[in-house]
């Protein structure tokens, strides 16, 4: 919230605030607000819980909410609201557009992008609306379009699609024209044949007025684009690509108009045309600007066939019969049939029945599920060979392929800070071109050889042609859009964009061990029991205990009791300690069941299972134990299978040149017996779930970026506090908000693409702009003339504006290399020999 706006005189804004329940709570409020730089009044109202602020001068309003949030209330939530905007061509409109939401009373914040053509705008609940944005916009000179997700992405498409099928007609027809005018003219300056021709048929007199015909179709015609936009916005004090298109086009037509029917009103030996100039320029715009919307079809192909991954219709039962309805009709509740081959329409709950289902577009696995009553089923797969019924438990935007859908085009459509710069240049960039070209035709008008305004005329118009912000504009969009869009091609979505340059500068990664590195489903390998207990009695009251706790590894003891045929018993006063393990009441029996440190904190040793203790975590086991009546009972070894993928991809993470390190509550030797086994750099070992955080910073240490790697739910403070937070998870848990990225399957080698994604995209970002400010450096002073005295060499208008469409194609054409992106192959795949079957029992000697 850093935007600071320039109000003209006295203007207001009103948002609504939470939390206020008396009259000092909004004098509290109006106290707060007043001190803000900037705000000349505020009336605060208890009944409405609004508040009225009269601003006298810049004012940040972020700030405000700021001020409102210290004082102890909730100001207005901010809500972001996506526009989808047409007329947009260079960098410079990007700004223009920027700028005109930004001034509303209520934007926090506005950010616009020229490749994806969306405006998204953070705006204070209850100030502007939708409809205030859309008259901004449109007071700046463009179009807002109408916008939806999921199902009306196709319509977007389509209407990109139609704007391509314009373009080309446009400059088919305008190639057409210019043609005959573009052999005559350049004919008769390097074939005597066809001045001959000419001057014996037509006669010079009648030629000017052909080419000013044909010149004028043009110019009128297919360019009249750049003429209804660029001069506009010339009055506006707000010039952009159509407006150095059209003063440049229009300059050497309106110059030739006047050596064609007034000639006497030109210097002697001036009174040259430039039809051809004019004309060209309009057809070679025209066809770059082609060849950019199909190349930026291109770019949104990932969009399009996540789209593409939604049913079109479901068969659900209504009145006691089975229809088929369009998936805007499905509402959660509906049962829905779904027959060998269906795509499922919609998320939910299979009812009855069983089938496998292909989940590849969601997990990445190619093996099919199996699905019976009671399991999850998500929209977009694809049944095989059995059919079965399900309850619709999410539709339309709830569903995981519309948050996906969702995810994708928020980091497409994200501002990368090295945009930063980009966006600094091109806010004074079209202005410092026409001063340039301004000053490029007083210096040949003052010292160029004769004819002097011929030089003058023709260098200025080069100038401003060549110069288009367009390739600066489109340098980092596009590369963004490819680049998340060939990302959720390999299961990794990219929360927030910013992650995507912030990846690549990742030192450190840090992963978290059960779920990540392991299975998440660990097993009861071992049961030591203490001299006076029975083993079978022993872990009934134990797995009676632990069925009231969610924690995977009470999970496993649960399963192995079963697994013994020993039937639980009900427990009372459960209580669980994170960390540490729970307590409660077995049969009038106190049970304590957790780590040494809970033990410890009991007044009991563990002495007597020290050496079994070794051994266990030795094995990469974990062990805790067990206490009851206050004497320690038994000693319990729990082993989580490491992930068969997981060594491999920590190798490909070294190959990558980062360090990698695991944080676990397991103790020591466990951590570091598991670290040997996966070749993991640096362990932090025994910390509580509540000082995941502090470990991330000491293993941030000073100037280092790391990328935190967890499952998503337990770990959301580590995953907010790391530079990146990476969630793995299995593509139901996509909507994890505190992770930056999120890898749909739970395979961790996507850590490492995603950091090869990032690295190839920034590098990719470079290169264009490198391209695109280089161009303009070498390209504007040759424009200009600087090489005539050398060599006498000129830029002609017309490959001006070749060079302009050549260098944003360049840019989209580098760009669309990424889609081509693969991640290095990970050819190490080695298996554990994990203990997973049985249970071992004994009793301590």
């Amino acid at each position: 919230m850093n935007q600071v706006k320039q109000f003209d005189g006295m203007k207001s804004l009103d948002f609504s605030i939470e939390g206020m329940t008396c009259a000092s709570c909004v004098s509290r409020v109006e106290k707060a607000i007043r001190a803000v730089p900037g705000v000349a009044s505020a009336s605060v109202n208890l009944a409405t819980e609004r508040a009225r602020i009269e601003l006298s001068g810049p004012t940040d309003v972020g700030q405000i909410a700021e001020a409102v949030h210290k004082a102890g209330y909730t100001p207005a939530a901010a809500e972001i609201i996506t526009l989808d905007i047409e007329g947009m061509t260079c960098a410079s409109c990007v700004g223009r557009v920027e700028k005109a939401l930004k001034r509303l009373d209520g934007v926090v914040d506005a950010a616009v992008n020229l490749a994806t053509e969306r405006a998204t705008v953070e705006v204070l609940a209850g100030t502007a609306t939708k409809e205030d944005l859309a008259r901004a916009v449109e007071a700046a000179g463009y179009i807002v379009r109408k916008i939806e997700t999921g199902a009306g992405a196709p319509d977007r498409e389509e209407a990109k699609a139609a704007e391509a099928v314009s373009l080309r007609n446009a400059t088919l027809f305008a190639a057409l024209v210019t043609a005959p005018l573009f052999v005559v003219e350049m004919g008769s300056h390097f074939i005597p044949a066809v001045h001959l021709f000419v001057m014996d048929t037509i006669g010079m007199q009648t030629n000017r007025y052909l080419q000013f015909v044909l010149a004028s179709i043009v110019l009128f015609g297919p360019g009249c684009r750049f003429l209804v936009k660029g001069f506009p916005n010339l009055w506006r004090r707000a010039p952009d690509m159509n407006s150095l298109v059209a003063l440049g086009a229009s300059a050497a037509w309106g110059y030739s108009v006047v050596a064609t029917f007034t000639p006497q009103l030109l210097p002697a030996g001036t009174s040259n045309v430039y039809y051809e100039a004019a004309a060209v320029i309009v057809t070679l715009i025209l066809l770059g600007r082609y060849l950019e919307a199909r190349a930026k079809g291109r770019t949104g192909q990932a969009i399009k066939r996540l789209v593409g991954l939604q049913a079109k219709t479901a068969r659900i039962e209504r009145d006691g019969e089975t229809v088929e309805v369009s998936l805007d009709q499905v509402v959660a509740g509906n049962v829905v049939h779904i027959r060998p081959g269906d795509k499922i329409p919609v998320d939910g709950r299979v009812i009855s029945g069983s089938s496998y289902v292909d989940e590849a577009m969601i997990t990445g696995e190619p093996v099919p599920v199996q699905k019976a009553a009671g399991a999850e089923v998500v929209g977009g797969t694809i049944n095989k060979t059995g059919a079965f019924t399900f309850e619709a438990t999410r539709v339309g935007r709830d569903t995981v392929l519309a948050q996906i859908i969702a995810m994708v085009e928020a980091a497409q459509g994200a501002k990368l800070p090295i945009q930063a710069l980009v966006d600094r240049v091109t806010g004074v960039f079209v202005p410092i071109v026409i001063g340039v070209a301004a000053l490029t035709f007083l210096v040949w008008l003052t010292f160029g050889p004769s004819p002097q305004l011929s030089f003058a005329l023709v260098n200025a118009v080069a100038v401003l042609i060549i110069a288009c912000p367009c390739a600066m504009g489109l340098a980092t969009p596009t590369s963004i859009m490819v680049g998340t869009g060939r990302a959720a091609e390999l299961g990794i979505l990219f929360r927030k964009g910013e992650a995507l340059q912030t990846l690549r500068s990742a030192h450190i990664v840090a992963l978290d061990k059960t779920g990540t590195l392991t299975l998440g489903r660990p097993e009861l390998t071992d049961l030591v029991v203490a001299p006076g207990f029975d083993e079978a009695e022993l872990l009934k009251f134990v797995a009676s205990l632990e069925q009231h706790s969610e924690h995977p590894i009470a999970e496993a003891i649960v399963r192995g009791a079963k697994a013994r045929s020993i039937r639980l018993l009900s427990a009372e006063d459960f209580e669980a300690d994170p960390g540490f393990g729970i307590t409660g009441m077995v049969e009038g029996r106190q049970i304590l069941v957790g780590a040494d440190r809970a033990i410890k904190r009991a007044g009991l040793t563990v002495d007597q299972f020290a050496n079994h203790a070794i051994q266990f975590a030795e094995a990469g086991k974990s062990p805790l134990y067990a206490a009851i009546d206050g004497k320690l009972a038994a000693i319990i070894a729990v082993s989580d299978p490491i992930k068969p993928t997981s060594r491999a991809a920590i190798d490909y993470l070294h190959g990558l040149g980062l360090k990698v390190a695991m944080i676990t509550g397991d103790n020591e030797r466990t951590a570091q017996a598991v670290a040997k086994q996966l070749g993991i750099d640096e362990v932090v070992a025994e910390v509580l779930p509540s000082g995941k955080v502090e470990a991330i910073k000491a293993l941030r240490g000073t100037g280092h970026r790391l990328a935190f790697v967890g499952d998503g739910i337990n770990d959301a403070p580590a995953l907010a506090e790391a530079d990146v937070g990476i969630a793995v998870g299995t593509g139901t848990d996509i909507a994890i908000e505190s992770a930056d990225v999120v890898l749909m399957s739970g395979d961790l080698k996507g850590v490492g693409d995603a950091i090869a994604v990032s690295k190839a995209t920034i590098r990719n970002i470079k290169q264009n702009l490198f391209w695109a400010f280089a161009y303009n450096i070498i390209l504007i002073p040759v424009a200009a003339g600087v090489l005539y005295p050398s060599g006498s060499i000129l830029l002609s208008p017309a490959l001006a504006a070749g060079a302009m469409a050549l260098s944003s194609v360049f840019v989209l054409g580098n760009a669309l290399r990424l889609r081509r992106f693969s991640p290095r192959p990970v050819d190490r795949e080695p298996s554990f020999g994990q203990q997973s079957a049985g249970i071992k029992m004994e009793h301590a000697q």
